[in-house]
């Protein structure tokens, strides 16, 4: 057997398609797989940080005279966050300051207030998107920090459970 291995330097060819100008059209493109690979992780690992924050975390938005409007978490980090309302809701104007507050379970909450930054208009999604930045020197912004820098923290090593059996009882 000889010494070579099995892998083809995609480089090398890379390099030997760019300087052959004269080649075919019709000739499929070279992709490189670790950078697809890269991206598929990247997304998958954005999918699961969402997902915790829609699905783990319940956030209103405090409207005058009307009560709470449940939004939907978009995302956050230690400067601000982002919601979506849908359509028929309406949405906050630009400059716009808001009290909101986040639930840890269905009665114990934090306040927290913060002003609309920009609200986008996502169509397919049939949402307003609204950017928002968190108000400095409020009631909770030593509690704001810590929290979100636990999402952050917790986020990092999500796993998406994907079906995993319950045991009822271990004494069979």
């Amino acid at each position: 057997m000889s010494s070579q291995h099995n892998v083809i330097d995609l480089k090398v060819r890379l390099k030997s398609r760019n300087a052959n100008t004269a080649q075919s059209e019709a000739s499929a493109e070279v992709v490189s797989i670790s950078e697809k690979r890269q991206e598929i992780l990247q997304a998958d690992r954005r999918q699961v940080k969402r997902t915790i924050l829609t699905e783990f975390i319940a956030v209103h938005a405090v409207v005058p005279g009307m009560g709470l409007m449940k939004v939907i978490l978009f995302d956050i980090t230690e400067k601000g966050l982002s919601f979506d309302l849908e359509e028929v809701r309406g949405q906050f104007q630009a400059g716009e300051e808001i009290s909101m507050r986040v639930y840890l379970n269905h009665q114990t909450y934090f306040p927290f207030t913060v002003k609309v930054r920009h609200v986008t208009h996502i169509k397919d999604e049939s949402v307003y998107r609204h950017g928002v930045e968190f108000m400095k020197e409020t009631l909770n912004d030593e509690a704001l920090y810590h929290f979100v820098k636990f999402i952050e923290t917790v986020s990092a090593g999500l796993k998406s459970d994907r079906g995993d059996v319950l045991v009822s009882n271990i004494n069979s």
